[in-house]
């Protein structure tokens, strides 16, 4: 599901070579997967982090920046002008949600696409009609495209390049442990506390 995710996602961002996206929970296998799509298709990524860890190499991954929520001097929006020279986002992928998602909107380039794939913040963002308006923002909605019916024949070609780039020795992919179901609260603890880890498997 996640190498599919990835590639809907940066579809859907609509960004094109050269522009800027923003991927938020930065260390998760979704946005590192979004981040080595991008990279091949040379888009510019920041990757916004809770907090920074040394294990895992964003920039290694395909991030252009990497933007540590837990040591900003400034806001948001102006560090992301600064990482941008002044240009701005032209897509986000938000897998978060929460005052940084508005932060990130007010961000966006004419015609700048927000795609909203998960919602881990307990906490809500707020836009003023006008930030949506005068930029002619659009805010979607990602959901798996099988979530409701399965793959046909037509969509071979597409599963087919998704599988030659997943599969390649480059692409990478962080296992942060795998384990028997006895040990799900110390699984469920590493995925919340230690993203950077990679993703955690249970053993059945």
């Amino acid at each position: 599901m996640n190498p599919i995710t990835a590639w809907d996602l940066l579809a859907d961002s609509r960004v094109q070579p050269g522009q800027w996206l923003a991927v938020t929970a930065g260390y998760s296998s979704v946005s590192t997967m979004v981040m080595q799509f991008a990279k091949r298709r040379g888009i510019n990524v920041i990757a916004l982090v809770r907090r920074s860890h040394d294990r895992l190499d964003l920039k290694r991954l395909g991030a252009t920046a990497t933007l540590d929520l837990s040591d900003l001097k400034v806001g948001i929006r102006e560090a992301v002008m600064d990482m941008t020279g002044g240009a701005g986002l032209n897509g986000i992928i938000d897998n978060v949600g929460g005052p940084a998602s508005g932060e990130l909107i007010r961000t966006l380039a004419m015609g700048g696409q927000m795609v909203i794939n998960g919602g881990m913040s307990s906490e809500r963002f707020e836009l003023h009609n006008f930030d949506v308006l005068l930029s002619g923002v659009e805010i979607r909605a990602n959901i798996y495209r099988y979530f409701f019916s399965p793959p046909v024949e037509a969509d071979r070609p597409v599963l087919r390049e998704i599988v030659d780039i997943f599969g390649q020795p480059d692409f990478h992919i962080s296992v942060g442990g795998i384990h028997p179901l006895a040990q799900f609260e110390l699984a469920v603890a590493n995925s919340l506390d230690r993203a950077d880890l990679g993703k955690q498997i249970f053993r059945m």
